[in-house]
C-alpha cells in the first residue's frame, strides 16, 4: 500500500572538480564528500554507475579565476576535460554540468558585476559560452543555477545554433537565497567576496513568485525545472509539480547533508532512517530527480 517508493535510479550525485592529478581532498563540513582531480573523479562515477544511478553533476573549481570568469568557457577547463575523461570511461552515465560563474570569479558571484551592481545583460553572454563549451565536450544536460533573467533562452539559441539542439536544459528555476548552502560554498570555493545573493536569488518567504520563475524559464526552453533547496521547500515542489507538465527536480543541498552528518556523529539522530525519510518526502513531495549527496549511500542501502 506504499505510496511512494525511491529507487536510485531518481538520485543525481553532486561531483567537486579540481585541477591536478590524484586529488581527492575531503571536504571538512561534508563528511565523506571530496574534491577531486579528473582521474579520481572517473573512478568515483565508476562507483556511481554501478550503484544504479543514472546521472552526475560536475561543478568546477578552477585553477585560475578572474572577474570575467573566463575559466568558465576554457575548453581545457576541469569541467570540460572531466566531462571528456567520464564519457569515454563510462559512455552510458548521464553528465550535467552545472553553468554559473560564482566559482570563476575573483569575487563569487553568479554574474558579471559593473559599477558595484550584477550585470545581468552581460552574464547572459558569457553563461551562454560556459554552457557550450561545456556541450562541445560531451555533456548531456546543461543546468543553469545563476538565476539571471534571461538565461535559459541565451543558452537554448546558442545551444540551437551550433547543433547542440539535443543537449538538455535543467533550470535551476526556483532557487532560493538560502542558509542552506554554506557547506556548499566551502566545496565549491564559492562564498562572495562582499554582500550577498538576495538580488538575484528568491526570497525564501516567497511561494507565488516560484511559479512565475518556472514559467519564464519553461517559456524560454527549459527541459526540466529545479527547486533548491529541497527541505524546507517542499511546499515549492509541489506547487511546481501540480502546475507544469515538465519534470521536476530537487536539489538535497549541503546543509540538508550536513546537519544530518552533524546531529548523527552526537549520536543524536540514525542517519540511514533520517536520510531514507527526507529523500522519500523530497519524491513525496513531487521531485522526479532528487540531486542529493547522499545518492551513494542511499542506492547502497536500497
Amino acid at each position: 500500500m506504499r505510496e511512494t517508493t525511491l529507487t536510485p535510479q531518481d538520485f543525481i550525485y553532486p561531483m567537486f572538480i579540481v585541477p591536478g592529478r590524484g586529488v581527492r581532498n575531503p571536504i571538512s563540513s561534508m563528511p565523506e564528500c571530496f574534491q577531486e582531480s579528473v582521474d579520481e573523479a572517473v573512478k568515483n562515477a565508476k562507483e556511481v554507475f554501478s550503484l544504479g544511478i543514472p546521472a552526475v553533476i560536475l561543478f568546477g573549481i578552477p585553477e585560475k579565476k578572474d572577474d570575467k570568469a573566463t575559466s568558465a568557457y576554457d575548453e581545457s577547463g576541469v569541467v570540460q576535460t572531466a566531462v571528456k575523461a567520464i564519457k569515454d570511461a563510462i559512455p552510458d552515465l548521464i553528465i550535467i554540468t552545472d553553468v554559473c560563474l560564482c566559482e570563476y570569479t575573483s569575487h563569487g558571484h553568479c554574474g558579471i558585476i559593473k559599477n558595484g551592481k550584477i550585470d545581468n545583460d552581460s552574464t547572459l553572454e558569457v553563461l551562454a559560452l560556459e554552457a557550450l563549451s561545456h556541450a562541445k565536450a560531451g555533456a548531456d544536460i546543461v543546468a543553469p543555477s545563476d538565476m539571471m533573467d534571461g538565461r535559459v533562452g541565451k543558452i537554448r539559441k546558442a545551444l540551437d545554433e551550433e547543433g547542440f539542439t539535443d543537449v538538455i536544459i535543467l533550470s535551476y528555476a526556483a532557487k532560493y537565497a538560502s542558509a542552506f548552502y554554506g557547506p556548499f560554498r566551502e566545496a565549491a570555493q564559492s562564498a562572495p567576496a562582499f554582500g550577498d545573493r538576495r538580488s538575484y536569488q528568491m526570497d525564501p518567504a516567497n511561494r507565488r513568485e516560484a511559479l512565475r520563475e518556472v514559467a519564464l524559464d519553461i517559456e524560454e526552453g527549459a527541459d526540466i525545472v529545479m527547486v533548491k533547496p529541497a527541505l524546507a521547500y517542499l511546499d515549492i515542489i509541489s506547487d511546481v509539480r501540480n502546475n507544469f507538465p515538465v519534470p521536476v527536480a530537487a536539489y538535497n543541498v549541503s546543509g540538508e547533508y550536513s546537519m544530518i552528518k552533524a546531529a548523527t556523529k552526537l549520536g543524536w539522530l540514525n542517519e540511514d532512517a533520517v536520510m531514507m525519510e527526507i529523500l522519500t518526502a523530497i519524491k513525496r513531495a513531487g521531485a522526479d530527480l532528487i540531486l542529493t549527496y547522499f545518492a551513494k549511500k542511499a542506492a547502497q542501502l536500497l
